[in-house]
């Protein structure tokens, strides 16, 4: 009988109130509220019942028009059936405010805020979740606190603030909010999310490297050959054109999201599971990027956008089409990178990180490509498909391990096989959504999942030079590939120069 050790169990969380500041926008609608919802219906008691979400936006809107407009977003986008008991229980706690650009609108939201804690005896414990384009950050966290609004971090009550990616356009930009951000508030007070932190599969990785014995010690150059790291999308823009266009692949999705995936595969182990050990032995990853010059640039990083093209059948439009994009633009929406860590356990090991647009399905993986056995025995011709080990992020969540087995029959037959787990369907209990974990784990103040200042500043002072070298040098190409395919020629070539090539999902 298979059993399960259980090493720490989520606690309950305090009664609080979250203000979702931009709670008129998408990501409320199909994010936040949906996981609040499910927080409170899931049946575990995680969510205390007195918790009230208080949305916060420029639009005039009843608290009645909100309820009807989250009862719409949980109905569509939940990952749990919509049930009447429940949400009669959670609109309760549901409440609305407009006039976030207001003059006055914090001291309004100060004064409502004080009378919901007061008729439903809450104490002062408040979220402040910044749902809002990056460009109004710094502002709306200088009134914010202006407004009185950010308690101090070791008060008896907590302000929390959270800040969604992406923070900063720059290296720059990103040390200006993050100075304004500790003007006002200590750093154990903020709360900055990347939703990829929340996935079942990148929450594992830790599992699978440090309580199995057979991958740590594998783990670095003297067996691996390489590591990829692949973020597929299939989609275009869709009302997204604004931001990404001046936002861009290597802004968008490498500077958050695949750094913090390089980080959780190639740092060391924690000294424990507190949330300062493990951020920092990211961090030591981080540090250890080999730092691109401005002349290698063009050597190990490629960039280009989608064109037209054709994707599960359907015809689609090429980025420069796109609804809101200039003509002009040359805003990438493809990035294939090579960089390397230089550190004792991954000295030479190259990693390879391409994401792109309009690719040819949706999928997220990593792959870690192991060394080539020696050519003797059955590998004498050099033929021998190496082993390699698949961390599935999404859409199959799981992980495979392929190795090398003998077909049945007479001849000596080789293939590769998998030994595959997935979450789906190992486990009976459907996973909770990311958002779920991580708005639960900013109600507790565990900051394991999220994202450290010095990691923003580590990972902008990377990237700096791509960006830098993109902007002033015009003979760096931007390429231009098919939608519905695997990508520009340029990203192929990257790889294939080190006599490798990409594993397509």
């Amino acid at each position: 009988m298979t059993q399960t050790l259980t090493i720490s169990k989520i606690r309950p969380a305090p009664p609080c109130t979250i203000v979702i500041l931009g709670a008129s926008g998408d990501l409320a609608r199909r994010k936040l509220l949906p996981a609040l919802y499910n927080l409170r219906a899931c049946g575990q008691g995680l969510m205390a019942p007195e918790t009230t979400v208080l949305g916060f936006a420029r639009r005039a809107m009843t608290p009645d028009e909100f309820r009807t407009a989250a009862r719409d977003g949980v109905k569509r986008y939940s990952r749990l059936k919509l049930d009447e008991c429940c949400w009669s229980e959670f609109a309760k706690h549901l409440d609305y405010l407009g006039g976030l650009d207001e003059p006055d609108g914090f001291k309004v939201l100060r004064r409502r805020l004080e009378e919901i804690e007061a008729a439903r005896k809450l104490p002062p414990n408040r979220i402040f979740y910044f749902s809002i384009p990056p460009q109004a950050l710094r502002d709306t966290i200088e009134r914010l606190s202006a407004a009185g609004l950010v308690g101090p971090a070791e008060g008896e009550n907590f302000s929390r603030l959270v800040i969604e990616k992406p923070i900063g356009h720059d290296l720059k930009s990103a040390l200006e909010i993050n100075h304004t951000l500790h003007q006002h508030c200590a750093e154990q007070q903020i709360f900055r999310i990347d939703h990829y932190l929340g996935k079942e599969t990148v929450q594992n990785m830790m599992v699978l490297r440090f309580a199995n014995s057979i991958f740590e010690r594998v783990w670095g150059t003297r067996n691996v050959d390489h590591v990829q790291i692949t973020v597929a999308e299939d989609e275009g823009l869709g009302t997204r054109a604004a931001y990404y266009d001046q936002a861009g692949a290597l802004r968008d999705m490498v500077q958050n999201h695949m750094l913090q995936l390089l980080a959780m595969i190639a740092m060391e182990p924690p000294v424990s599971l507190d949330a300062t050990a493990v951020r920092n032995a990211k961090l030591d990853a981080i540090r250890s990027l080999r730092p691109i010059a401005h002349e290698q640039v063009r050597a190990m990083a490629v960039r280009a956008r989608y064109a037209g093209g054709v994707i599960d059948g359907h015809p689609v439009r090429g980025y420069l089409e796109e609804q809101g994009v200039p003509p002009d633009s040359r805003t990438e929406t493809y990035v294939a990178l090579k960089c390397f860590i230089d550190n004792w356990r991954w000295s030479g090991v190259p990693f390879y990180l391409r994401t792109g647009k309009r690719l040819a399905r949706r999928s997220s993986a990593i792959y870690v490509q192991f060394k080539d056995v020696p050519a003797i025995l059955f590998n004498r011709d050099g033929r021998l498909t190496p082993d390699v080990l698949t961390l599935r992020i999404q859409p199959d969540e799981g992980f495979s391990f392929d190795v090398l087995a003998k077909e049945p029959g007479l001849d000596l037959a080789i293939r590769q096989v998998g030994m595959n787990l997935s979450y789906e369907r190992e486990f009976s209990d459907p996973s909770p959504d990311a958002y779920e974990r991580l708005l639960l784990d900013m109600m507790i103040g565990d900051h394991t999942l999220f994202i450290s200042g010095e990691f923003v500043r580590l990972s902008w002072q990377f990237l700096q030079p791509i960006l830098d070298q993109w902007r002033d040098d015009p003979a760096i190409p931007m390429e231009v590939y098919p939608a519905g395919g695997w990508g520009p020629d340029g990203g192929e070539a990257l790889i294939k120069a080190d006599g490798r090539k990409w594993r397509n999902p």
